[in-house]
């Protein structure tokens, strides 16, 4: 697959995953807990510094640990684990 291609198909990932995270960040039915490592997902997806590859890793990582939360509304796993999917497709 040409470069160029990829790298917007990544950032088009990117962008998605954003969203939905915001949209998760802003919901009042979001647990705190869960509130602050959505937060802190949106900021590693918005650091430039690192490529999108490491910034998707990076995020499925942090997501991957709240989403064991037994407290955590269904609702809100099945959209971190949509999030999730999203960023996996993120390669180099």
């Amino acid at each position: 697959m040409p470069k160029k291609r990829k790298q917007k198909e990544n950032l088009e990932r990117l962008e998605k995953a954003l969203g939905i995270l915001q949209q998760v960040y802003e919901s009042p039915q979001t647990p705190r807990n869960v509130r602050k490592v959505v937060k802190d997902s949106l900021d590693m997806l918005k650091n430039d510094e690192m490529t999108p590859a490491v910034r998707a890793a990076n995020v499925m990582s942090m997501l991957d640990e709240v989403m064991q939360d037994p407290n955590m509304p269904s609702f809100i796993r099945v959209t971190l684990w949509n999030t999730f999917s999203i960023l996996e497709g993120i390669r180099e």
